[in-house]
């Protein structure tokens, strides 16, 4: 979604730009209508030389100046394909859990590139730690969201699931992960705690369960069906309508282990949606140590759940706190502040 926001934003913003994909994927057609040249590749095997030979092809001709991977593979097809241009190489980190191999890619790649970019100060932090970064050539960049998708006119999400509009909506936006990254069951056993005061709460969760996390999602409904709940949590899988998810709930969680700079968490800030998140230095860096969302500490479930009441009890300090962060990542998190970012990077390598 970053990615394509920075199309659908680039040449208002002075960016000349153009996209090479290593497949396909639900937003594809919205790439290609992003209003940017986009290139098609289809990459069969960790290292494609075929393909690598059409991305070289596609650089030369067309005059690249920056190839810009956002993954550990597609940045060593980058940086093969460019092997003997003038064109200047740049990565970006996101803040997922590289496997073995891939992160042996990015420790080839890291000193090789002319510029890194991490997505957070606390990611950069994490990647020392992993053995990874290398302070000589890395940037932060922080994710930036077109907050002009975001308003959002139509039924509510409230609507659609039955619920009353008066009822309290917590829900959380996120991927069930076989890693430990994302953190959905201390929702589920904080919900559980809310709604033993407050008969009127509802759960929304919103994301794909990948392969290898089955047993997380299904702990997480046996969690609530278990405390008699199962009505009013709602497991709704993969959903393309965020701004409408956003819109309708009364408060954001995002309880997670890992992150780098999570797009979720800067959309429900630019819809204004109250947020609470586990205390991770990324979270703490986007919420300014809590004064832009609430914090709890991280796994603990009975904490998420008082903040959470704290919240509902006081509705003056949760309208405050919702139009406080929608200020702030205004002006910090918007497309076109990330944009400029980005072309600060470009310039100073070229």
């Amino acid at each position: 979604m970053l990615a394509l926001d920075v199309c659908r934003n680039a040449a208002a913003c002075g960016l000349d730009l153009s996209v090479a994909a290593m497949g396909g994927g639900t937003l594809e057609d919205e790439f290609k209508n992003s209003g940017v040249p986009y290139f098609r590749l289809n990459r069969s095997f960790p290292l494609d030389l075929p393909e690598i030979l059409k991305l070289r092809k596609i650089i030369t001709k067309n005059d690249i100046d920056i190839v810009h991977g956002h993954q550990a593979v597609e940045g060593l097809h980058a940086y093969v394909a460019s092997i003997g241009t003038r064109t200047k190489r740049v990565l970006t980190f996101h803040g997922h859990f590289p496997d073995a191999k891939n992160r042996e890619t990015l420790k080839f790649l890291v000193p090789r590139v002319d510029a890194n970019i991490v997505c957070s100060g606390g990611l950069k932090t994490w990647l020392v730690d992993q053995g990874i970064s290398s302070a000589a050539n890395f940037d932060i960049v922080y994710n930036g969201v077109d907050a002009t998708r975001l308003s959002y006119v139509g039924p509510s999400i409230k609507e659609e699931i039955g619920v009353s509009e008066g009822s309290l909506l917590v829900g959380m936006v996120a991927n069930f992960y076989p890693a430990e990254r994302k953190d959905q069951l201390t929702l589920c056993r904080a919900f559980v705690r809310v709604a033993q005061q407050k008969p009127d709460v509802h759960l929304l969760l919103v994301g794909r369960v990948l392969e290898g996390a089955e047993d997380k999602f299904d702990e997480c409904k046996s969690t609530c069906a278990e405390a008699g709940l199962s009505k009013r949590a709602h497991f709704l899988g993969f959903r393309e309508d965020t701004t409408r998810i956003f819109s309708g709930l009364d408060i954001n969680v995002l309880s997670s282990f890992h992150e780098g700079l999570p797009i979720s968490l800067l959309e429900a800030m630019l819809s204004k949606t109250p947020s609470i998140v586990s205390d991770i230095e990324p979270h703490m860096e986007v919420s300014e140590k809590g004064r832009y969302a609430f914090t709890f500490r991280t796994g603990d479930a009975s904490d998420l759940a008082e903040k959470i009441l704290s919240l509902v009890r006081d509705r003056a300090q949760t309208e405050k706190l919702g139009g406080d962060a929608f200020e702030f990542a205004k002006e910090t998190f918007s497309i076109e502040a990330h944009i400029a970012s980005l072309k600060a990077v470009y310039q100073r390598i070229s």
